[in-house]
């Protein structure tokens, strides 16, 4: 059975780039840097999923020590890519990403500096969290969630 959450992959059109925001924006760390694969093992998991030939770009992103917690930033440089539609929370399938920080407000000021466009005008406070959200150059969305009623607990335990 399933014991442990792995990874959320955000499918981009250039993974080096989208490394470098992540890394440089939002702090994250490069966990392992872009990488490419194809050849038979990369056909052989996703030949269904994708047009021949199977090549996959990859990198991993994160926080140190978070074991398998981690953002896949992947793109498939010989497949045609679909068009990046705006955010909205509103469609079925994955809406967000979570990243947990210490000072929701002074978070949000940094990423501001550093140009990034936050979808929403406040700072909210529910279940026992302040958050805020914001988009990455590729419409995936994102909530920053800061704890506040108890801070040694997992952020879904807040309430």
């Amino acid at each position: 059975m399933i014991t442990a959450l792995a990874h959320t992959a955000l499918h981009v059109p250039d993974v080096e780039a989208a490394v470098a925001w992540y890394r440089d924006v939002l702090g994250l760390a490069v966990l392992s840097p872009p990488y490419r694969m194809d050849g038979a093992q990369i056909a052989a998991d996703m030949a269904e999923l994708l047009p021949e030939p199977v090549v996959v770009k990859a990198a991993i992103v994160g926080v140190e020590g978070s074991d398998d917690r981690v953002i896949e930033v992947i793109e498939y440089p010989e497949a045609p890519a679909g068009a990046v539609e705006p955010a909205s929370v509103l469609d079925y399938g994955f809406t967000h990403v979570g990243l947990v920080c210490d000072d929701v407000a002074a978070t949000r000021e940094t990423l501001e500096a550093r140009g990034v466009g936050f979808l929403t005008s406040e700072i909210a406070s529910v279940a026992g969290l302040r958050t805020t959200w914001f988009v990455d150059p590729w419409s995936n969305i994102f909530i920053l969630l800061e704890k506040r009623a108890r801070t040694d607990a997992p952020y879904y335990r807040q309430y």
